[in-house]
């Protein structure tokens, strides 16, 4: 059967291939906009504009702008998914001399690889974001996605550091993340390093894994007793003191 000819002037409709992915662009769009302004700063019709659809579009396919905001970490579900299977080749090998370096490696890299990647930049940035500066609807998220992975590890280095209190673990935890998000967003390494180093740069992974897991394992592996916080007394440092 002959194709028909098109009179001139006549629109091609676009096959289900050609359209575009108007939810990805939406997706997209809400993700870097929050990365870069935060979750309060930015409204849907910002959004709409971002991923050039009809601002109603946004509505249809994710509801309110909260539902939006989940819907991004639910689509980087997989980020979580990765980390957690390291970690679990990590607790299934040998528990040696190099568990604890296996946990903290877990922990970091598919991050640093994210961060690096041009994919995954954005949100690599917003999760940090979220993580500095807290509001109800990040800590919603941080419930449903971030705080089962990181029970899993607390558990996984209490495990790796006999003798070491949940309490210890948990500080421990929450020391590492401070570490991983400073050079996740901070760019001031080029500056003191007077050009030597990259921001970011993903090559530093081995050294933020060893630092870390230094710091965990003097931390929760003491040579020597470690004073409680309630024996120590510091003289008070004035505010311009306490970030250099």
């Amino acid at each position: 059967m002959p194709t028909p000819k098109l009179s001139r002037g006549a629109r091609v409709r676009p096959t289900a291939s050609q359209r575009p992915d108007r939810r990805a662009a939406i997706l997209l769009a809400a993700e870097r906009l929050f990365a870069e302004h935060g979750y309060h700063a930015v409204s849907i019709r910002k959004i709409a504009q971002e991923a050039g659809v009809p601002l109603a579009l946004v509505g249809y396919y994710f509801g309110q702008k909260h539902e939006l905001f989940h819907a991004i970490f639910a689509h980087w579900r997989s980020t979580i998914a990765e980390r957690l299977a390291l970690l679990a080749e990590a607790e299934a090998g040998p528990r040696d001399a190099q568990y604890l370096h296996r946990i903290v490696h877990a922990f970091v890299q598919p991050v640093l690889q994210l961060r690096a990647s041009s994919e995954g930049e954005y949100y690599a940035l917003l999760v940090a974001r979220e993580l500095l500066y807290r509001t109800p609807g990040s800590e919603q998220v941080l419930a449903d996605f971030f705080d089962p992975m990181a029970h899993a590890f607390i558990a996984a280095l209490q495990a790796a550091c006999p003798g070491s209190t949940r309490a210890q673990t948990a500080w421990a935890y929450q020391f590492t993340i401070g570490v991983l998000l400073h050079h996740l967003i901070d760019s001031r390494v080029e500056r003191l390093s007077l050009g030597a180093n990259t921001p970011h740069d993903p090559q530093a992974a081995p050294l933020l894994t060893a630092f870390l897991t230094a710091g965990i394992a003097a931390l929760l592996l003491p040579t020597a007793p470690i004073p409680e916080a309630e024996a120590v007394r510091c003289a008070p440092m004035a505010p311009a003191a306490l970030v250099s």
